[in-house]
């Protein structure tokens, strides 16, 4: 708590310097008043008249949903997927997996620039207080990458000035943790974001750092049994007991825009960043081995496994970006990106006699090293033609990622064959794309449509095979989008888009890694990417007091990626990535914000979809037939009420009901919030605490079981989360920011984190 006091203070103490610089809000029915001040350094702070007033919580455009993050107060202090995890379409379950209609792949943009990391890893880095709104594209058109299979979340991030300076601030601390899970180690949680923006005549510069440490308390309590048909024996190993996680990450990011004159800007773009997760899973098992016909016992033993997973990254990027607009109006970008990614970790296993835990039975070591480096140059025209507008443009991406992977088990055993635990893995992604677009608008309709071409290689290469795997594709890329408005309160939209889900390096790597004493964990070089069809009909309606939206959606998969289980050793499992045949997922959501009175405002999202999976699957060689569907559904809502003298009162839920699984199903996943919020000097300063992950002793939020099953193993286990968590954050924002804040963010080497 004293780093938050320090912060408060330090605060406050500019509050006294810049008393006399509050901004003049020209509303109606009020005094306008301008203070005088001597010092010349702050007069660029009072020469303007500011008309503030609310814009709408979200809206519906031809081919995006818009969110402003403004209305979600239980994210403030946090990341980003704080922000976006509220959304109707979105759900994140108890693994952190965040999916959109259903699908957990999508491309991120920051800005409308692509991201192609993962979305969880780079979400998690960026600030809740950066983020301005966030649009979801779930038709996108030609012009977007063609990779994510459920659409694109497109951040918008916070604006600078229109002219002189800006500054934004936020604290936050985490109060004791009110949930004893005999974990270890006490949560430690606190962190901070600032971000600066100067803007000069010719020059636009912007500044931003954040740190944020949030560990997790928690525990897991599972249960597994596998048969053995040709030993005629059934092996159980139930487990219990610690699963918790220490998190941090920080960065630093700075962008310089410079308007050489009217027609040619050049922005430059800096990003350097640390990441690093240290998972521990402390775990007793209680281990038995059965005739499988009599279920007469054979032997049975108990041992204790320390288990500690530890993930860092370091990241570092520089881009380029130049616009020229010429007399016709018509305009070109070029853009260049480079990134580098230091990536590394290890796995400790350590197996122990209990209850003494004095002798070690088994330790295996898993260190790991998986350097990134990628590239990536886009050319983008946009001309007038007709009542039109043509966009076209060419991209190149390139990456490789080299890994070097080991393994040691002391003492070394027959079962298992330490040779093919380590050794190296190296992949190499490369895509050129075209495209071109046409969109324009005839009398109440109208229109986007569009194709792109993408040509795409990915090369594995493995040290212990001769040969590499190779994978070379070439696909067109359609889509449309149609909005007719029937009146200035209704309207309706239509719209495909062709889309792809590539594998990343992690999915491909089949090197082994001990995750658990019960779990092996590989991908495999022969996989598939994921190609879907995605059909959507809406119908928007604004109305006095609010607004709603309704979507019906379609999505045809093709190579669903899956992740299976299948039987290693009598006690160990084995976890890998695989394609089933196809997919299909139909349903239905909607969205409404509607103002109740002049004091409350309510927003409720839900989403509700059919998900079915069938066809081959294809375990390590083995081929079987997989037939799974269900009904998910999901709510996320939100009620604000403002109580008088600058206090808010905001509650939230996010809710997922269960969901099907190529091998069994994912249990249902609660999330309540409370935050209470008082702003001083007009909003300036502003003061919150937050109640997170409600649980008050019955409603067992923030756990989830996961269950799979095959003809000779069963696993069932539930994941609990830390509950009842109070978080207090203080925010300063000094000349609000108004124009876009472009910091750069990790494009490539996040996605392997």
């Amino acid at each position: 708590m004293t780093k938050l006091f320090v912060a408060i203070i330090f605060m406050f103490g500019f509050n006294a310097i810049f008393a006399q610089t509050d901004s003049v809000k020209g509303l109606p029915n009020k005094k306008s008043s301008i203070d005088t001040f001597s010092s010349p350094n702050f007069y660029q702070y009072l020469k303007e008249v500011i008309v503030s007033g609310k814009s709408p919580a979200s809206f519906n455009k031809i081919d995006k949903q818009s969110y402003k993050s403004a209305q979600f107060e239980s994210a403030k202090g946090g990341s980003a997927i704080d922000v976006l995890k509220n959304l109707p379409s979105v759900t994140i379950n108890g693994q952190g997996d965040i999916a959109v209609r259903g699908s957990t792949g999508f491309l991120v943009l920051i800005n409308g620039k692509a991201i192609l990391t993962d979305a969880q890893t780079v979400l998690s880095q960026l600030p809740a207080n950066t983020v301005d709104n966030i649009e979801l594209i779930t038709a996108p058109s030609a012009k977007y990458d063609a990779d994510g299979k459920a659409g694109i979340i497109n951040i918008i991030t916070k604006k600078g000035t229109n002219d002189g300076m800006g500054i934004v601030l936020n604290v936050q601390d985490g109060l004791p943790s009110t949930t004893n899970y005999h974990n270890l180690e006490n949560p430690i949680r606190f962190g901070g974001d600032i971000t600066l923006n100067v803007k000069q005549k010719k020059w636009d510069i912007s500044i931003g750092a954040n740190f944020l440490r949030n560990d997790v308390n928690g525990r897991r309590d599972g249960d597994v049994f596998t048969k053995n048909f040709l030993n005629n024996t059934i092996t159980r190993f139930p487990s219990s007991g610690e699963r918790s996680f220490d998190k941090y990450n920080y960065a630093a990011r700075a962008t310089i825009s410079y308007a050489a004159s009217a027609n040619d800007i050049i922005t430059v773009g800096l990003f350097a960043g640390k990441k690093f997760q240290a998972r521990r899973a402390d775990i007793l098992y209680n281990n038995s081995t059965s005739n499988l016909n009599t279920n007469a016992l054979i032997r049975q033993y108990t041992y204790f496994n320390s288990n500690v997973q530890t993930k860092e990254g370091n990241f570092d990027l520089g881009n380029i970006d130049y616009t020229h607009t010429f007399k016709n109006k018509s305009f070109i970008t070029a853009t260049a990106l480079v990134e580098h990614a230091k990536l590394y970790g290890n796995t400790i296993n350590k197996n122990l006699e209990y209850p003494a835990k004095a002798n070690t039975l088994q330790e295996v070591y898993n260190p790991y090293v998986n350097p990134i480096d990628g590239y990536r140059f886009k050319l983008d025209y946009t001309t007038q033609i007709g009542s039109g507008k043509l966009e076209s443009g060419y991209q190149f991406k390139h990456d490789i990622q080299d890994g070097q992977f080991d393994y040691f088990i002391t003492p070394a055993t027959v079962q298992l064959d330490a040779a093919r635990f380590k050794g190296s893995a190296k992949a190499t992604n490369q895509i050129n794309s075209f495209y071109s677009q046409y969109s324009g608008k005839q009398n109440k309709l109208q229109y986007v449509a569009g194709l792109r071409y993408e040509y795409a290689t990915r090369v594995v290469n493995l040290s212990y095979e001769q040969n590499a795997h190779n994978l070379n594709l070439s696909n067109l890329f359609p889509s449309a989008n149609l909005l007719y408005t029937v009146n200035g309160f209704w309207n309706v939209k239509a719209g495909y888009s062709k889309r792809v889900q590539r594998n990343n390096n992690f999915e491909l790597n089949p090197i082994p890694e001990r995750e658990h004493s019960e779990t092996l964990e590989q991908g495999d070089p022969n996989l598939l990417p994921q190609f879907v069809d995605l059909v959507e009909l809406g119908l928007n309606h604004n109305f006095s007091i609010g607004n709603f939206f309704s979507t019906i959606y379609f999505q045809n998969i093709k190579n669903p990626l899956q992740r299976v289980n299948s039987v290693y050793a009598d006690t160990i499992l084995n976890r890998l990535f695989t394609n089933a045949e196809r997919a299909r997922l139909v349903g239905i959501e909607f969205g409404t914000n509607v103002k109740l009175a002049k004091w409350c405002t309510v927003y409720l999202g839900a989403n509700l979809y059919q998900y079915t999976i069938d066809g081959g699957l294809n375990v390590l060689g083995t081929q079987s037939v997989v037939d799974n569907n269900g009904w998910v559904y999901a709510i996320n809502s939100n009620a604000s009420a403002d109580l008088g003298k600058k206090w808010l009162l905001q509650a939230n839920v996010n809710y997922t009901s269960k969901k099907p699984t190529a091998q069994g199903e994912d249990s249902r996943f609660l999330v309540p919030n409370t935050s209470l919020k008082k702003s001083f000097k007009d909003g300036r300063y502003a003061i919150s605490l937050q109640w997170q992950n409600m649980n008050m002793g019955f409603m067992n939020s923030n756990q989830q079981r996961i269950t799979t099953f095959g003809k000779d193993f069963y696993t069932t286990t539930n994941y609990t989360y830390e509950t009842d968590v109070f978080l207090i954050n203080f925010s300063f924002n000094l000349n609000k920011l108004s124009s876009k804040n472009k910091l750069p963010i990790s494009e490539i080497g996040e996605k392997e984190f």
